[in-house]
């Protein structure tokens, strides 16, 4: 069995791996998603500039609000439609979806599912 480390390590490679081919213009940013055992975080980012254009998490005041009893996967699609209003507020409707290096399966998922049901194209 792979300890804690290998698995992280064996993700950090993954993700080196997709970003060689992923990246995100002035155009289309990446929609980067990282997420731990209790939150889950996403930026879209514009590498071109290296600015990140916008963010948003777990740990936001409107979302900390309204993930009171409710699971990991719940919350992780409040994060994605908050993602998807910021995206629309800066004028951004084209993203490339990063996904850190996780299976696209549960938590990221249900954000990027999200994120598509607000409006944001990938």
């Amino acid at each position: 069995m792979a300890t804690k480390r290998e698995r992280s390590n064996r993700r950090v490679m993954r993700h080196l791996r997709v970003r060689n081919k992923v990246s995100g213009s002035s155009t289309r940013p990446r929609l980067a998603v990282f997420r731990s055992l209790k939150h889950v975080y996403a930026q879209i980012i514009d590498d071109t500039l290296g600015v990140t254009l916008a963010s948003t998490s777990t740990l936001d005041q409107n979302i900390r609000a309204e993930k009171e009893g409710k699971s990991k996967t719940d919350v992780s699609e409040l994060v994605g439609t908050n993602m998807a209003k910021q995206a629309k507020k800066k004028g951004i409707k084209q993203v490339v979806f990063d996904r850190g290096g996780y299976k696209y399966h549960g938590r990221v998922k249900i954000l990027a599912e999200a994120a598509r049901k607000g409006g944001l194209i990938f």
